[in-house]
């Protein structure tokens, strides 16, 4: 009987022990209440922080997606998007037309030399200009809306107030996803009709020798596009698959994608986005104010014939011996 009671005594002190111990670590989940603390675990936070890429939980719904509590990456795209693509962008876009301002006030507008003739050549057909103008209109309403995403809540937030800013972006989310559509249908065009007159040619290197048209002093032959022109053709259509294949990724998210894939293809739009305004405001100064006649080719598709002699003689002497480029003089 003796022993039988010390066993029973035994018995009692282990249990009293074990709920000494269970019950501190029972209370650590409390709160100061008595109530539950949600943020009470077994298992530090900095443990859990060091399983990268990710934490996941348990979830009964069949999106895998959503039971990710913690993407450690999220606060490197986030800290990209809130001021690397803020400081990235501002620099590389007002740096460009900063310079551009500083060649236009060093070098002036570059003229015809031999000044206008007044007769004209078909420089590019109407197909060709509508073409060209599809996809710079789109470009010019996704870039203004690219970049409200990006400033907009800088820019012009503080200037029309959170309601105004709130339709404004609303319109240009829809307006930037739908003109996506016919940026690409441009983008697809331009491709197959100036393909062939892009592709590198012997009078290019000649063309660089001259010093590319801009040393008065020295005549810079060149086919229907020069090298600078090809330069922006071919750095356009790179720079206009990643933007729409990134694009369209966001546009349709999730469909083979993962959080992480997601950030990467932002990423790769905003970077790419960013180079492709800076190369099209170089392309479009070019275009006005840089060269005297430029703007009519693709504006009535005619240009003056001493324009075509002094920038594209090669061409001009082709189209000529082809009997395609007829001269005209302008209506009285």
């Amino acid at each position: 009987m003796i022993c039988l009671g010390r066993i029973r005594l035994l018995i009692i002190a282990t249990l009293l022990l074990c709920g000494t111990v269970a019950v501190p670590a029972f209370a650590q989940k409390l709160g100061p209440d008595g109530a539950p603390n949600p943020t009470a675990s077994v298992t530090p936070q900095r443990d859990l922080l060091m399983l990268a890429p990710r934490i996941e939980g348990r979830i009964d719904i069949p999106d895998r997606k959503a039971s990710v509590l913690i993407q450690p990456g999220g606060r490197t795209w986030d800290y990209f998007h809130e001021v690397l693509l803020h400081w990235g962008a501002a620099v590389v876009i007002l740096g460009t037309i900063v310079l551009l301002a500083a060649a236009y006030l060093i070098m002036g507008r570059l003229r015809i030399s031999a000044g206008r003739s007044g007769r004209t050549v078909t420089r590019f057909r109407a197909f060709e200009r509508f073409s060209h103008w599809l996809t710079a209109v789109s470009f010019v309403v996704l870039g203004l809306t690219g970049l409200n995403i990006t400033f907009g809540k800088i820019v012009l937030l503080p200037v029309v107030g959170p309601e105004a800013f709130s339709e404004i972006s609303q319109a240009a989310k829809y307006a930037h996803d739908f003109t996506s559509f016919s940026f690409v249908a441009g983008l697809v065009l331009i491709v197959g009709i100036f393909f062939r007159d892009n592709l590198p040619a012997k009078v290019d290197i000649e063309w660089l020798k001259q010093g590319g048209g801009f040393i008065k002093s020295k005549h810079a032959p060149a086919g229907r596009f020069n090298p600078g022109e090809k330069a922006v053709y071919w750095l356009s259509l790179a720079a206009g698959l990643a933007v729409s294949i990134s694009g369209f990724l966001l546009l349709f998210p999730f469909y083979e994608t993962t959080v992480a894939e997601m950030q990467l293809a932002h990423v790769t739009h905003a970077v790419v986005a960013v180079l492709f305004i800076a190369l099209i405001v170089g392309h479009i100064y070019i275009g006005t104010l840089g060269m005297e006649g430029a703007f009519e080719a693709m504006g009535t598709g005619e240009v003056d014939s001493n324009w075509a002699k002094e920038h594209h003689d090669v061409w001009l002497a082709e189209q000529l011996e082809k009997g395609k480029a007829g001269y005209s003089a302008p209506a009285e």
